[in-house]
């Protein structure tokens, strides 16, 4: 079957390519089931596996794609409902390949209204966005939250949600365009930053939700209010200065760690609670695909992730 095969870590993505002729799944086993992949959503732990630069290394050659969608084709014993079934899938990796086999926990339907691109692009914006800003963020409505790289995949769905959930949202973004797509998900503030000498000179936030890092650490310290939390969800422009603890210390600051695929692992009950919560607000958190391209550009599609030149997530067609 068509896959994209990592062969080689490589940080210029040079181990990446696809391949005609890769070995088709297992037979799904019981409680297990295959599905036929349609679309795979990009994110940048994938982009960091590919380099070798993320906490889990799978072993080389392996497919790359953590979250997908696609149509059940077969299934083992107790899981023979699930034939035919729409499904967004996930997994640790292998999703950019035309079909896997996955446990039927790994799978659950698409919600309603969500097309099946979007369905790909959906799980782990919105899982993050959730555990980030209500499970360990503590959001509370009429809060003022600020949201780094607010027009990315995971900027965006995390300003849908806060919006959503009746914070007061300033987004903060690189360029006027993706402020625009802030301001289309429900920003009511929003600020322009240049990256390599940040100024953001909002005052008095509750509520910092940062994938991002990098130079923006300690500005956006100086935002938060006295006993405010910020959230850190990753490092896309790298892993920032030193935090100045005397500072989180006179304004206690909580810094607070999200992880939110490592706390459904570790929680298989919350885990399940958190999907059934992203998936009855999924239509307002309904992700912006700004790029789409075939399995055959999967490497195209990786290098503009890396060049910070895709508005919103990416999706690959199988």
């Amino acid at each position: 079957m068509r896959a994209a095969v990592c062969s080689a870590l490589s940080p210029d993505l040079s181990g990446l390519g696809l391949w005609e002729d890769w070995h088709e799944p297992v037979l799904p086993g019981p409680g297990e089931v295959t599905v036929a992949v349609a679309c795979a959503s990009l994110n940048f732990p994938d982009f960091l596996m590919l380099q070798g630069g993320y906490q889990f290394k799978p072993e080389v050659p392996f497919i790359p794609g953590t979250e997908g969608s696609g149509t059940v084709i077969a299934a083992g014993a107790g899981a023979e409902a699930l034939l035919g079934s729409k499904v967004i899938v996930g997994a640790r990796s292998g999703l950019m390949a035309e079909r896997i086999t996955v446990p039927a926990s790994a799978v659950r339907p698409v919600p309603e209204g969500l097309t099946m691109a979007e369905a790909a692009a959906f799980t782990v914006g919105a899982l993050t966005a959730w555990v980030g800003l209500v499970e360990r963020g503590r959001l509370q409505p009429g809060e003022r939250v600020l949201v780094t790289g607010a027009g990315g995949g995971m900027g965006r769905v995390a300003v849908q949600l806060a919006a959503h959930l009746g914070a007061h949202v300033v987004a903060v973004a690189s360029t006027p365009e993706r402020l625009a797509l802030a301001r289309s998900a429900g920003a009511h503030d929003t600020v322009l930053i240049d990256r390599a000498n940040p100024d953001i000179a909002v005052r008095d936030i509750d509520l910092v939700f940062d994938p991002v890092a990098g130079t923006l650490v300690l500005p956006l310290i100086k935002t938060l209010r006295r006993g405010g939390r910020y959230a850190i969800i990753g490092f896309v422009g790298g892993r920032g200065h030193a935090v100045p603890l005397n500072r989180l210390l006179l304004k206690e600051i909580e810094l607070v760690g999200v992880r939110a695929g490592e706390q459904g692992r570790q929680d298989r009950e919350a885990g399940a609670r958190h999907m059934r919560e992203i998936d009855a607000r999924a239509a307002h958190m309904r992700p912006h695909i700004g790029l789409q391209v075939p399995l055959a550009e999967v490497h195209s599609a990786f290098a503009a992730m890396g060049a910070g030149a895709i508005d919103g997530k990416c999706v690959i067609r199988i």
